[in-house]
This record gives structure tokens, sequence and C-alpha cells, in this order.
């Protein structure tokens, strides 16, 4: 008889996620920015794609976070390009919010 793996029979995060109603929404509308954030990225200078990253998608609208306020500003100027091509891509329209993060504990910007 072969050794049963101490992993046998449980279940994988996404797989737990999505067997909970709740849960599942959660991770549906973390998938559905993820996305987003890929249709917009080309349009996202190197630099900038670096300091900004997918935020919360609930039914406010769509938050894009960036680490410090330079980013922020940059993407306040092309939210009309961000929304044309999220439009383009076929997805419906929503608020797009843009939030800096605050600063991580130890680290000077």
């Amino acid at each position: 008889m072969a050794p049963r793996s101490p992993l046998a029979g449980t279940l994988s995060f996404s797989d737990a996620l999505g067997g909970h109603a709740p849960l599942a929404g959660l991770l549906q509308r973390v998938r559905e920015s993820r996305e987003r954030y890929d249709a917009i990225a080309p349009l996202l200078a190197g630099g900038l794609r670096g300091a900004v990253r997918p935020g919360p998608l609930d039914e406010e609208g769509w938050t894009l976070l960036a680490n410090h306020g330079a980013a922020a500003a940059k993407l306040r100027q092309l939210l009309p390009r961000l929304d044309a091509r999220l439009r383009g891509a076929g997805w419906a329209p929503v608020a797009i919010k843009v939030r800096v993060l605050p600063p991580e504990p130890g680290i000077r910007r």
C-alpha cells in the first residue's frame, strides 16, 4: 500500500473559496479586478506600471492603488484613456478611483 499524502483530501484555496457563496463572489471580483488591470496595463509606462496595482472592485467602482502621489496624479490624468480601453475591451463601465497606498513601515519614499 502506498503511503498516503498528508495533503490527500484537502481542497485548494480557490476550490475552498468557490464552495462558499460570499467568498466565491469575492474571488470573482478579485479576478475581474486583475483582468481589468491586465487590459489597461499596456497604457501604463514601465515606471508607472511598477507603481500601480489593481485594487478592490465593488458596487461603487474599481480602485487602482498607487505607491506614491506622483503615480496617482499620472493615473488620474490617464483615466479617460483607461476608461476608453476598458469599454473597448467590452467591460461594463464603472467609476475608476485612484488611491495612494500608505508607506510601508520602515520604508521612506
